[in-house]
């Protein structure tokens, strides 16, 4: 089955679903008359310019020195000689005040934003930009140790580096700085000739002309790698027009409902981060909301201390964000009465961590369902529209379920899911029939999607499949459970045998009452049959389980030689 979205589809459809309150016709044009993704930007740039855009370690820029800066910083890249538009600039920093100002001069100077991760391994640095052809990089100092290693195996790259604090007022900005490098030394002691300064970028662009430069819709904006949370990450381009489509979707169906005087978005989530990335800077950003830029989301009580000195109105994170936070008994006692949209995406959310989340903060959270390769918005789960999973999917948007030989499914069975719409890569849907595989395994329904597991996580077990996503969301239920995963091992006699990972407090809790609890809300196939506890569990930089890494432990133990007596 297809389920469309919108009272004017577009594509071919099979059966018509739930309408959205919106004109898909108009919103095509809207996404055809935008050439590029900063002129789509540019209307909310300017719309309050003396308004507060983006706030990072207690020091904010307005919209009108954010666009000056980009414009200064645009015009120092175009005065480079082996810079021409269409090139690639890499992009490695935290959330910073430095990092929307990047974009933007990246975007209207009409080179590519390369999003690269800062806590990537030297390997993983190298293969990402050789992969992406970057011809310059804009680097955190914390991370030139890093790029140092791998320069010498890779084509000549412009090096700009900035500091934590480059951007905030003086004193303040030698204060962090020399405590980043002298105090805290978090900054290693490296070398790389003919480096650039941001700061002297900016000085010497601030005397240069910029040259107007229009990209076409069909033109890279982003490249962007996936998080590899199954594998090792891959890379993704994302036209001008992938993104514009994504932001007209997402502002009918989301940010308009925030209206139009500005709001306080916590930017929990890196924005290298595709999620983050296109949602916060782009969505919010492009519509004049005020950024506040968390630069270590893994520090919960410097994240507490940030959040108690706004009224903030919208915050997006994921299940192990929630979890954390509603822990903390100092973030129960902060003040909720402005947040208005708490969004949760890149994993599932579990029930338990949704009803957490009400309890404490009196906001539902709205769960959205997407992939790199979408720009990434594929669907939306509106609280008020008590939809289960991932809700229905973006106007402009088609998805349906299908087998291994690509036979469409009916509802209510369990295939992979397919996604096409203006928001998909065109390398990456299918060039015939313009359908993008997921990787992921969903049912659809009336109601809308709901998203099972990653194709390559399904436990086969005793000749049924199990998802590891339904099992951790019952055990997750138990008050005593903080945190779990689900893998299968493999074994000759059943396939693979379903094993269970747990974080908890109490040190009492056993395997025996954890069983117990499964099999009074799980068929007996799905129920663990081995229990590990553990401090913690691994996650990648965004704060996704990863169970390819438990795996892995687990196929470890198996492979090695055992002793004979």
């Amino acid at each position: 089955m297809v389920i469309p979205a919108g009272p004017v589809p577009l594509l071919p459809i099979e059966t018509q679903g739930e309408p959205l309150d919106c004109n898909e016709r108009e919103l095509l044009a809207e996404i055809d008359n935008t050439v590029d993704l900063f002129s789509y930007l540019e209307s909310g740039l300017l719309r309050n310019p003396e308004n507060p855009a983006i706030s990072n370690m207690g020091s904010s820029l307005s919209y009108s020195q954010l666009l000056s800066l980009s414009r200064d910083l645009a015009a120092w890249l175009q005065s480079r000689s082996q810079l021409r538009p269409g090139d690639r600039v890499a992009l490695m920093m935290p959330n910073l005040l430095q990092y929307p100002v990047a974009v933007l001069a990246l975007l209207r100077a009409g080179f590519v934003v390369v999003n690269i991760n800062p806590l990537l391994s030297e390997d993983e640095l190298y293969r990402q930009l050789k992969a992406a052809g970057a011809k310059a990089i804009i680097v955190l100092a914390n991370s030139v140790k890093l790029l140092e290693a791998v320069l010498p195996v890779l084509p000549p790259l412009d090096v700009i580096v900035t500091e934590l604090a480059d951007l905030h007022p003086f004193p303040k900005r030698q204060t962090i700085n020399f405590q980043a490098r002298y105090i805290r030394k978090i900054v290693p002691r490296s070398s790389i000739p003919k480096a650039y300064s941001l700061t002297k970028c900016l000085q010497l662009g601030a005397r240069l002309t910029l040259s107007p430069v229009q990209s076409s819709p069909a033109d890279d904006a982003v490249i962007q790698f996936t998080s590899g949370s199954t594998g090792k990450p891959r890379l993704v381009a994302l036209s001008h027009r992938n993104l514009i489509a994504n932001l007209v979707q997402t502002d009918k169906l989301i940010i308009a409902r925030l209206g139009d005087l500005p709001q306080v978005v916590v930017t929990l989530l890196p924005l290298y981060h595709i999620y983050s990335f296109t949602l916060n800077l782009l969505a919010m950003l492009g519509k004049g909301h005020h950024l506040v830029l968390i630069t270590n989301p893994a520090d919960t009580k410097g994240v507490v201390k940030t959040l108690s000195r706004w009224h903030f109105s919208v915050l997006a994170g994921l299940n192990t964000m929630f979890v954390g936070l509603c822990r903390s008994s100092e973030f129960r006692q902060l003040d909720f009465s402005h947040l208005r949209l708490t969004i949760s995406g890149g994993t599932s959310l579990t029930a338990s961590a949704a009803e957490q989340w009400w309890r404490v903060t009196g906001c539902r959270i709205t769960e959205g369902y997407g992939l790199t390769e979408a720009s990434p918005i594929v669907s939306v789960n509106l609280p008020e529209e008590q939809l289960s999973g991932a809700g229905l999917p973006l106007p402009l948007t088609q998805v349906r379920v299908v087998d291994e030989e690509g036979n469409l499914l009916s509802h209510g069975e369990a295939g992979e899911l397919q996604v096409k719409g203006p928001q998909v890569s065109t390398l990456e849907k299918d060039p015939e029939t313009g359908w993008l595989s997921t990787g992921d395994m969903a049912r659809l329904s009336a109601s809308g999607i709901r998203i099972l597991d990653r194709k390559v996580d399904v436990i086969e077990t005793q000749g049924f499949s199990v998802y590891p996503s339904e099992v951790e969301n019952i055990i997750c239920s138990h008050p005593d459970v903080m945190e779990c995963c689900v893998i299968g091992v493999p074994c000759e006699e059943k396939g693979a045998f379903i094993k269970l990972f747990i974080v908890t407090e109490n040190p009492r809790l056993g395997l025996k009452q954890v069983r117990d609890y499964a099999r009074e809300r799980l068929t007996s196939y799905k129920v663990p049959e081995q229990l590990e506890f553990r401090q913690s569990l691994p996650k990648n930089d965004i704060g996704k389980l990863l169970r390819r890494v438990l795996r892995e432990e687990e196929l470890s133990k198996q492979l090695k030689p055992r002793r004979h007596l």
